[in-house]
């Protein structure tokens, strides 16, 4: 008994049960209907803190790079690098001795930006005239040549034709030494980028987690991934990132690589089984690479083993013969 009614007969009574009943299906009702208006969008929320996280960095990265081209360029006008870009700018040097792909190889040999490209044609435009000089004053005044004048002019002349394609020398050492350096560690870094890859990370984060662990070993390699890293993040098409990778180190090799992942990001294919391919065929290339060079090693010990081995040896074994003849002659 409770308030002088039976809770017994009350739990089943038809009329409260209705009424329970009732009460209860307005109630799911009311908070099936009114909570999701009273919670909030937590998801769209952190996107929005995260966008707004990302356009923040985005202007303070924008903000130090025009800082940094702000201090390049007051550099350039109190530098050398002014007098080179009048004298270019007044003999209209990007026209008079520019060839095509010059950029392009600036790039393959780390060379970036206007600087680089201005201070290879300032260089092409002067060192024939700087040597063609300096063989007129060598052939002609210093040397002791007993060479007609005409002899001497020509080799002026040549002279002048070196210092053009000098340069272009220097150019494609630098390209050949940091391919190198490159191809060295590179094979190395698609295992890592592999790891990377199949863990979970996407390809951005991956290119800018093994950017950072291959730094010690190539430098110019960590500093390509960053690069990538960087245009994978800004440019709209990824295609763009992966071939600007390939012109920047100028190798079949990272060619193949970049083909191979352009191919998987269009039919998607795994990432990881292309860069395990990849991966195996760099490494097959180096070692093919290395044997190449172990095999070439007899042919080129020839000519020293020849003119300093061979004397050395005739005189410890013919020597005291010949001196044993003479004592006796």
């Amino acid at each position: 008994m409770f308030g002088g009614i039976d809770i017994v007969d009350l739990l089943f009574d038809a009329r409260f049960l209705a009424t329970a009943a009732a009460a209860i299906f307005a109630f799911a009702t009311f908070v099936t209907i009114g909570l999701p208006l009273l919670e909030r969008d937590n998801l769209n929320k952190r996107l929005k803190l995260v966008a707004a996280r990302r356009e923040e960095l985005r202007a303070r990265h924008k903000e130090l790079l025009n800082q940094r081209r702000g201090t390049t360029l007051r550099a350039e006008q109190t530098g050398s690098t002014k007098l080179i870009r009048q004298f270019s700018d007044r003999f209209d040097l990007a026209k008079l001795v520019a060839s095509e792909g010059t950029q392009q190889k600036l790039q393959q040999a780390g060379m970036r930006g206007p600087t680089p490209l201005l201070v290879f044609n300032f260089f092409r435009f002067v060192m024939p005239f700087a040597l063609f000089a300096f063989g007129l004053l060598y052939f002609f005044v210093i040397g002791s040549f007993h060479w007609s004048p005409m002899m001497k002019l020509v080799a002026s002349v040549v002279a002048a034709l070196v210092g053009y394609y000098l340069p272009d020398v220097f150019i494609s050492n630098a390209i050949a030494r940091r391919q190198k350096s490159i191809m060295a560690t590179f094979p190395d870094a698609l295992d890592l980028l592999l790891i990377c890859v199949e863990s979970g990370m996407s390809v951005e984060a991956g290119f800018q987690k093994v950017a950072g662990e291959i730094g010690q070993s190539s430098t110019e390699l960590a500093e390509e991934f960053a690069l990538t890293t960087a245009e994978l993040s800004y440019l709209p098409d990824r295609k763009q990132a992966f071939e600007n990778l390939a012109k920047r180190c100028g190798h079949p090799g990272v060619r193949a690589v970049a083909t191979a992942l352009n191919q998987a990001e269009r039919y998607g294919t795994p990432m990881g089984q292309a860069l395990r391919i990849c991966a195996q065929e760099n490494r097959e290339m180096r070692m093919v690479a290395a044997e190449q060079k172990a095999a070439a090693l007899p042919a080129k010990l020839t000519v020293p083993m020849i003119l300093f081995f061979l004397p050395c040896l005739f005189v410890v074994i013919i020597g005291p013969a010949i001196m044993r003849v003479m004592h006796m002659v």
